[in-house]
């Protein structure tokens, strides 16, 4: 990354069979049934890569593990965004 450009490089993700947005829904089912905060610990693993924040009750842990941690990411800002509407001014 020492040659700066002024384009912008596209960061372009192969998409999974298993969907993000269901992995991250049986991550958080799993989580809240153990009595985790869920958020908090999904958080954790997204920012560590630790998958002892995620119980491995009910496969959670290896569910969130078949996906790389940016497209959970991505799917969670997509979904945010969506949710929000794009509203820049």
């Amino acid at each position: 990354m020492g040659d700066q450009t002024n384009e912008t490089v596209h960061f372009k993700i192969q998409k999974e069979r298993t969907k993000a947005g269901d992995v991250l829904m049986r991550v958080y089912e799993a989580m809240s049934e153990r009595g985790y905060d869920p958020v908090n610990q999904i958080v954790g693993y997204l920012i560590s890569g630790d998958p002892t924040y995620i119980t491995s009750y009910n496969n959670a842990r290896y569910l969130i593990r078949m996906l790389e941690r940016d497209e959970l990411l991505e799917e969670l800002v997509k979904y945010y965004v969506e949710s929000h509407g794009p509203t820049i001014s």
